[in-house]
């Protein structure tokens, strides 16, 4: 009888340094089954240390091991201002709009939709290419402008939003200057009525010799 309790008691031990191990790593070596703290405290160090792919594992882990923990919402806006930080912003846009379909409710809602509109905006890069970007972002802007009036960040917003209608106007103007070149003048024409639907006017804008989008944004 007192040897099998020997043996009940290392069979006990020998499963619980099992599980124990189990619980801390894989056979990859991948960290899981840590406490929030843990991976709140992994996140800021890789912040620190400038290694955001890894703060976005951690991040990941925190999540779906500890959903209910208030260390997720700042993990989060965290997370997304570091991206900001690092011009990263389609990243940076990912995690503020995470944060609005987890947290939107909250008192930060009206930071959170103004850093989302932020991070798009300073994402666009190339006013041919990034047409969709910036019609969306115009769109966004808009709406956070009627849904928040007095915010403290409504002049921002304007602001990104006139500057990117100036790149809308100026990329249909050249539109129609190209068309104009190769005598197509009722092509140039659907292009400049375009134009008239903004308040702004060509002498309107001071357009430099090169670089012109960058100027504007």
């Amino acid at each position: 009888m007192k040897t099998r309790r020997i043996w009940l008691l290392i069979s006990f031990l020998t499963i619980t340094l099992i599980l124990g191990g189990c619980a801390s790593k894989n056979k990859e070596g991948a960290e899981y089954g840590k406490s929030a703290e843990y991976w709140y405290q992994q996140i800021g160090d890789s912040i620190a240390k400038n290694s955001l792919d890894k703060a976005d594992k951690y991040f990941v882990s925190l999540k779906s091991e500890h959903p209910e923990s208030p260390l997720v919402e700042t993990a989060n806006t965290m997370i997304a201002h570091a991206h900001m930080e690092k011009e990263e912003y389609l990243l940076a846009g990912y995690f503020f709009d995470e944060y609005t379909k987890r947290f939107g409710g909250f008192s930060m809602a009206e930071y959170v939709e103004f850093m989302k509109i932020k991070a798009s905006f300073l994402g666009v890069k190339k006013y041919y290419r990034d047409q969709k970007l910036i019609m969306d972002t115009i769109t966004n802007g808009e709406n956070y402008l009627l849904t928040y009036p007095n915010s403290q960040y409504a002049p921002l917003v304007k602001n990104m939003v006139i500057r990117l209608k100036m790149s809308q106007y100026l990329l249909n103007e050249d539109i129609a200057s190209l068309y104009d070149r190769t005598g197509k003048e009722a092509a140039a024409k659907i292009y400049r009525e375009k134009n008239n639907a903004y308040p702004i006017k060509m002498e309107d804008i001071a357009k430099p010799k090169e670089g012109f989008f960058d100027y504007i944004f």
